[in-house]
């Protein structure tokens, strides 16, 4: 009785291991591929569980998420014979599983090989048609949609799908970046000497036109200085006229004033003159008018 408890438990055990054996799971990011004796099964497998005939049936599994190639860096010439040093990556995916197997054998080293091999292709044939210039300005975006669009037709044959392709990174190799990076200062330096020459001739420009302005605005003011002075000279004259007319005396008396007071200004001032004089009218008879 114990034995045959034993026997049907084995053989509850080689059922249950044959029947692991026969089924298999296939994930969201997955893609499944079946071979019969190494030929492959032309099939297509959803997500979920699937069924399978053990060592008659072999099940191969691929990543279906979008994938990242980072490229090695890699030396190109532009249109210049410049050399340039590219650093890129390529984001790819599989779509067709069967041609991915049968192309590169589902390696997925073989699979990134060809790809570079696409990528650095297309990137020589782009950038011997440019400059450095129009590498490195907007016509990379444009590059970038040329390259990709290429690499999906020769990528389909092998069953992926080129999602994109960028570069990270361009740079001038050593020894050439050091000549353009004096190139540049030198150019920088030149623009700088015709920039200050430049500034210099306007500022000569500038100090011209102002000292032109100031003579002719000093001149200007003396002209109407002049012409002010000669009619307050001719007020002058005017008032003088009429106060003489009106009373001569007082005019002279007025006009001696001030005479005095320039004459004797400054006490060191020595003036020898007649007494009985003209000059000293007023003073002999102020005592008598008083």
């Amino acid at each position: 009785m114990a034995a045959n408890k034993m026997v049907v438990a084995i053989l509850g055990l080689i059922l249950l291991l044959v029947g692991l054996m026969c089924v298999f799971t296939v994930k969201e990011t997955e893609l499944a591929l079946m071979l019969r004796f190494g030929k492959v099964v032309p099939a297509k497998f959803e997500p979920g569980l699937h069924f399978k005939i053990p060592i008659y049936h072999t099940i191969k599994k691929f990543n279906k998420r979008i994938q990242t190639l980072d490229a090695q860096p890699e030396h190109f010439l532009t249109n210049e014979k410049k050399n340039l040093i590219v650093d890129s990556f390529v984001k790819w995916q599989i779509v067709d599983v069967v041609k991915y197997y049968t192309s590169v054998g589902g390696q997925t080293l073989r699979a990134k090989q060809r790809l570079a091999e696409f990528i650095a292709d297309g990137l020589r044939s782009e950038f011997g048609k440019r400059t450095i210039k129009e590498v490195v300005s907007d016509d990379r975006t444009n590059i970038m949609k040329i390259i990709t669009t290429e690499a999906k037709k020769r990528a389909i044959q092998f069953g992926i799908n080129i999602v994109d392709v960028r570069i990270k990174r361009i740079e001038l190799p050593r020894e050439v970046s050091t000549s353009v990076y004096r190139r540049m200062e030198a150019e920088r330096e030149q623009d700088a000497k015709q920039l200050r020459s430049q500034g210099e001739a306007e500022a000569v420009r500038i100090r011209a036109r102002a000292d032109r302005e100031s003579v002719e605005t000093i001149a200007v003011a003396k002209q109407k200085s002049q012409q002010i002075r000669g009619q307050g000279d001719a007020t002058a004259t005017d008032t003088y006229a009429g106060a003489y007319t009106k009373n001569p005396e007082f005019y002279a008396l007025y006009r001696s004033l001030d005479a005095y007071k320039e004459t004797f200004k400054n006490p060191s001032d020595v003036l020898l003159i007649q007494p009985d004089s003209e000059f000293f009218k007023y003073f002999k008879h102020s005592s008598v008018e008083k």
